[in-house]
């Protein structure tokens, strides 16, 4: 009866231990990038430089994941000081209202192997809206001082005009297609 005990009180305490894996963004090895076709001929690319990012999760496969991430838009960089005062003007992203942008998650499946499909509600100016991320889960490691990390890459495409970014509303210019991709490193909290 006291190993009984005693294996329940483990198995208990192993799943308490294992419901409170909680990861943050590593922003060291993170990237929140963007690309849109210009003048239908080439493509700009971009990025955020500072943002915010956890994940909890109770199951080893990720399927019931719970993600919040936040963006901090004044930070958009695109390597022309100009066009990204722009991107930060009423034309664009509005940052004086609108300093941040943000995705919560709603559901998290595995189609196969390391591939998942994230869905969630993200959050542009004053729109929230739903969105689907392919993801590719790379796995787990151990760093030089024994934190365990993982790595994730995620891809979506969103219309730029669903979210009130109205500029050049026909598209000729900057298309209205933005293609998204993060590659994320999350550290696990201890």
């Amino acid at each position: 009866m006291k190993k009984l005990f005693l294996f329940v009180l483990a198995t208990s305490i192993s799943i308490v231990s294992i419901a409170q894996t909680k990861w943050a963004t590593d922003p060291a090895h993170s990237f929140v990038n963007f690309s849109v076709k210009h003048s239908g001929i080439s493509f700009v690319d971009g990025s955020f430089k500072k943002f915010d990012g956890t994940i909890e999760a109770s199951k080893a496969d990720l399927t019931d994941a719970k993600i919040n991430f936040t963006v901090d838009v004044a930070s958009i960089s695109t390597s022309i000081e100009m066009r990204d005062n722009h991107l930060k003007s009423d034309d664009f992203f509005s940052v004086s209202k609108y300093p941040t942008m943000s995705f919560v998650s709603t559901s998290m499946k595995k189609v196969k192997g390391n591939v998942y499909t994230l869905s969630g509600k993200l959050t542009i100016k004053d729109v929230t809206k739903d969105v689907k991320f392919n993801v590719v889960y790379g796995g787990t490691a151990k760093d030089q001082q024994g934190n365990n990390k993982a790595g994730f890459m995620a891809t979506t495409k969103i219309n730029r005009l669903d979210y009130n970014i109205n500029y050049d509303p026909t598209g000729a210019g900057i298309a209205k297609e933005i293609n998204i991709t993060l590659n994320l490193q999350f550290a696990q909290a201890k």
